[in-house]
């Protein structure tokens, strides 16, 4: 009996030794602050303002390296304009579901934010419209077809995400509003 009661003592202080070793080589302890991490959600609103591309806003929330797309489809002054497949460039006009072309507003917007809480932001523009109709020959057929009018702009800008509000005003004189807070 002598030695199983030794054998269960040694047994039971090695157990107790590999618990507590943990416990002297534990990490130090977690202050929690009322700042979000660097690569934390970060809410995003974006506004167009255009006279030729309509008005479009919308909020989002991504992280830090993601990048978001944004597309707004919206009917022009003067409605839909008729298209038809053989158009030149059909298959790329943003169309209604009558097959009218109709305006279209893209941005991909992609912020990466530094450890100084400043976010650097590509912002890629595209847009088109359509202006009345255009005569068109195509397989000697004569068509018309939307004039559509085109607009694609990238923009590189820094900004804090600290509620901040930056404004671009982009080539054609549309202005986007971006404003960033964690």
């Amino acid at each position: 009996m002598g030695s199983s009661f030794k054998l269960s003592a040694v047994s039971v202080a090695a157990s107790l030794a590999c618990a507590l070793v943990p416990a002297a080589h534990a990490a130090t302890p977690i202050t929690v602050t009322s700042q979000s991490a660097l690569d934390g959600p970060i809410r995003y609103t974006v506004r167009v303002t255009s006279k030729q591309f309509g008005n479009s806003q919308e909020t989002r929330t991504i992280r830090s390296g993601e990048s978001d797309d944004f597309t707004w489809k919206t009917v022009p002054p003067g409605g839909p304009v008729a298209a038809v497949d053989a158009c030149p460039d059909y298959s790329s006009l943003p169309l209604d579901a009558n097959g009218a072309m109709i305006r279209q507003t893209q941005i991909r917007f992609a912020p990466v934010v530094g450890n100084d809480g400043i976010a650097n932001v590509q912002l890629s523009f595209q847009a088109q419209t359509p202006r009345g109709v255009k005569t068109v020959t195509s397989g000697g057929k004569t068509l018309k077809c939307p004039n559509d009018v085109r607009m694609s702009q990238i923009v590189r800008f820094t900004m804090p995400v600290n509620g901040s509000v930056k404004t671009l005003t982009l080539s054609d004189g549309t202005s986007v509003t971006v404003s960033a807070k964690r």
